[in-house]
């Protein structure tokens, strides 16, 4: 080994702890306003569904975006990475210009365009800097810091957020952003340790990589799984405060939400790898999360028996999303960004759905959690399929 590749080696995880850090700071901007948008709607003098899109424009440009990111990544990556994550800081900033509805969708617009290029990157840096028997656990890494960016921008807007205006939220969110990026575009000096030769990318490949079957199924399977956690994420306080739960409550049930869903990012998706249990445990995740839904659908006007329902759903089906990765990444080398731009398309498309129809049913807590359940049940079949082995 080279020199240069051992001191790649040596720097490894401090690269793929960088990356985890702008990975945070983009599901802390995604979510800035979900949970305060009651709050929000009012002090902006649009409606609820208005603020709504400052969090549905991410899903939305990630179906538009998601496979061009992932060309860029595979025959790019070090510099699509940085200019996302550039775009990233941008955006934070950009919301600072003035506290209106305006300037506030315009640096989200900014933010969402950017996350393609930062998220799809998630098994390719884990690929290019980890051995491979390190490469579940940093991916696990980069999810676990996914969710608990979400938990800490959902708990930031309830505590920062001035009675008549957004107070200190806006500000500090941006100066952990630019902190995030500055460590990342310095930390990606280092070349990957396994580069490989740049992946071949067109309409072709795009075809034989959606024509692998277990893409498929894994595709369907963040379609679903997206499509509940971006629709919860959104929609959860608008439900709650139709029983008379307040933003701060809702903010802190999604967090905690979120912290456990960084716990079982944490914790599940290694052992699940080494046990070679990939299909049990998704199956499992679907019908927890189904019958969470279904609960919920019965007693969301209780806020300790939400507390705790919400938190067993995040646990499990957040440690799931590593796990797709993981899979897709075993399965296509030196495709990973194509194939995780694939996934989080699939994701994405199913939360801007899933999210619009839940949101339609905001006023009817019983019947939005009830289509929740529905939906993760309907992810059953492609579980089922899976088949984790290469081929």
């Amino acid at each position: 080994m080279t020199p240069q590749s051992n001191e790649a080696l040596d720097g490894r995880w401090s690269v793929v702890v960088a990356y985890a850090s702008v990975v945070a700071v983009t599901q802390m901007l995604w979510l800035t306003f979900a949970p305060i948008d009651t709050d929000v709607a009012r002090d902006f003098d649009v409606s609820k569904t208005a603020v709504g899109w400052l969090a549905l424009v991410f899903p939305l440009f990630y179906v538009l975006l998601a496979l061009p990111a992932g060309v860029a990544l595979d025959r790019w990556f070090r510099s699509s990475l940085a200019a996302g994550a550039t775009l990233t800081a941008a955006g934070s900033v950009l919301r600072l210009v003035s506290q209106t509805f305006a300037w506030a969708l315009a640096g989200q617009v900014v933010i969402a365009v950017a996350q393609p290029l930062v998220l799809n990157a998630m098994t390719k840096t884990a690929t290019g800097y980890l051995p491979e028997r390190e490469r579940p656990t940093g991916i696990a890494v980069a999810s676990a810091g996914q969710f608990l960016g979400a938990a800490v921008g959902l708990a930031m807007g309830p505590l920062l957020a001035g009675k008549h205006d957004l107070g200190p939220l806006l500000p500090l969110q941006a100066a952990l952003s630019l902190l995030a990026v500055l460590a990342l575009v310095i930390a990606l000096r280092r070349r990957p340790v396994v580069a490989g030769p740049p992946a071949a990318v067109g309409m072709a490949e795009l075809r034989s990589v959606w024509n692998i079957t277990l893409i498929r199924r894994l595709a369907q399977l963040a379609f679903v799984g997206f499509g509940v956690f971006v629709a919860v994420s959104t929609w959860l306080q608008p439900i709650l405060d139709h029983d008379d739960i307040s933003s701060a409550a809702a903010g802190a049930m999604l967090a905690a939400m979120l912290l456990a869903g960084t716990a079982g990012c944490a914790i599940l998706p290694p052992m699940i790898a080494r046990a070679s249990r990939e299909r049990a445990y998704l199956m499992f995740v679907l019908v927890w999360v189904c019958a969470g839904f279904a609960l919920l659908a019965v007693v969301h006007s209780r806020i300790a028996g939400d507390f705790v329902l919400v938190i067993a759903i995040g646990f499990v089906l957040l440690a799931a999303f590593p796990i797709l990765l993981e899979l897709a990444e075993r399965r296509m080398g030196t495709s990973g960004g194509v194939a995780t731009g694939i996934l989080l398309l699939a994701g994405n498309a199913g939360g801007l759905l899933v999210a619009v129809l839940v949101g339609a049913l905001a006023d009817q807590p019983s019947l939005a959690f009830a289509v929740l359940a529905a939906c993760a049940l309907g992810g059953l079949p492609a579980a089922r399929r899976v088949q984790p082995s290469p081929g």
